[in-house]
């Protein structure tokens, strides 16, 4: 490794190759190599870089503040989502919920990441309280009907526009920054996977509660569905967030081992699907819920994707596993293909809808999206181009999805006269 550093020092491209292929080889080699090549800007760039990879792969001792903080959040969270009981509010649990939990769950997230930053620059602070108080009161405001599909679309779409606003805090608002939007996305496959994993251990925990009380003749599962549970489930993304900011040599090892054995899954899953698709004969056109399923699951598999492409470029190069990615986005344009020829056909059948137009929408964001993708796998497999420029594709597609999330979020409602 040492010799191929050399040969490779004027070549940042070949540089950043050998760094991903054998990272723990390029460590030792560079250091081994840097009395000889410290002259080199590159090399003074690689001596930095590498300081700062060994500064954030230690492990970090939270102080008491910083468990302070972290329970101050949970608390927040926990309090405001029992508001219905605490108050009793008129508005039936559900509806409260179906409002206010995702705005609940970031403004605990938003708290904690907002502290860890130092984040304390007023007109950023100020941005973000007013955010936060606009969007509460505009979703509180809407019309409280079940059967408005405009309505029923904003509750749906405004988690993704808190995740939004939520990433201008991990960013420092710096939306210039693309490497601090690829390790936003990288921080959301870690979030999914520890989130997953505090509600396993979380539930275990509920269980083993539940049945210790029962065996001494006191019956506390509902209470402690009411309040435990409910406070434990919004404090989840925030414990997570918590371990992946303080524990970063830990988290970091997780997403590349998922990556090597979902996507593979997924994929193998996907031909399966289509192919039993063709056979069952299923009338895509007509069933309105089937499609909607499928368009669940295409969102599914998108976003399984992207994670797993921020998986693969931590790993170094992982040939099977960028082959698999290349493979899966196809699988999965042809997926988005048969959706957008049923959306089609029904816009054009029974007429124009939200619900119809808002599946068109993101459809045809999701499709421009993966042959943006599918380019720039197809150059990382048989070009050998680097997969961090797919990583930069996600990051700049980002925004436009932030666009579309704004115009049905406040455009559907006035469009469609929900008020």
């Amino acid at each position: 490794m040492k010799e191929k550093i050399r040969g490779y020092i004027n070549n940042p491209a070949k540089l950043e190759q050998l760094y991903r292929d054998d990272r723990a080889g390029f460590k030792s080699g560079f250091e081994d190599l840097y009395p000889e090549i410290e002259k080199s800007e590159l090399a003074q760039y690689w001596r930095v870089r590498m300081d700062y990879n060994k500064m954030w792969d230690r492990v970090k001792k939270p102080s008491l503040i910083d468990i302070a903080v972290l329970i101050s959040a949970c608390f927040i969270a926990g309090f405001l989502i029992k508001i219905p009981d605490i108050f009793n509010i008129s508005m039936s649990d559900l509806v409260f919920y179906e409002k206010n939990a995702g705005i609940i769950v970031f403004l605990g997230m938003t708290v904690y990441l907002g502290w860890y930053n130092r984040l304390g620059d007023f007109k950023s602070l100020a941005f973000i309280m007013a955010a936060f108080l606009s969007v509460t009161l505009y979703v509180n405001l809407l019309p409280a009907v079940r059967d408005n599909d405009s309505v029923n679309l904003v509750y749906i779409h405004l988690p993704f526009l808190l995740w939004g606003l939520f990433g201008l805090v991990f960013m420092d608002f710096n939306l210039k920054d693309r490497i601090r939007r690829i390790e936003y996305i990288r921080y959301n496959g870690d979030l999914a996977i520890l989130m997953a994993i505090i509600a396993i251990a979380g539930a275990v925990l509920s269980a083993i509660t539940i049945g210790l009380f029962e065996s001494i003749g006191i019956d506390i599962e509902s209470l402690y569905m009411k309040n435990v549970v409910l406070a434990g489930s919004v404090s989840i993304p925030i414990v997570a967030t918590y371990i992946i900011k303080n524990y970063t040599a830990l988290t970091n090892k997780i997403a590349p081992v998922i990556a090597k054995i979902f996507s593979p899954l997924v994929l193998l899953t996907a031909i399966i699907y289509l192919v039993a698709l063709v056979i069952s004969g299923k009338d895509l056109f007509g069933d309105r819920d089937f499609l909607l399923m499928f368009n669940l699951m295409l969102l599914g598999v998108m976003a399984v994707i992207v994670f797993a492409i921020s998986g693969t470029s931590t790993g170094g190069k992982q040939r099977f596993n960028e082959l698999t990615l290349f493979s899966l986005s196809i699988i999965t344009v042809i997926i988005d293909m048969v959706a957008l020829t049923a959306i089609l056909y029904r816009l054009g059948t029974y007429g124009i809808t939200p619900n119809r137009l808002a599946v068109l929408g993101s459809n045809l964001l999701i499709l421009v999206n993966l042959a943006l993708l599918i380019i720039d796998l197809y150059k990382v497999n048989f070009k050998n181009a680097l997969i961090s420029k797919v990583e930069m594709t996600i990051a700049n597609y980002l925004p436009v999805y932030l666009i579309w999330l704004l115009f049905v979020i406040f455009g559907f409602p006035l469009i469609f006269s929900a008020w």
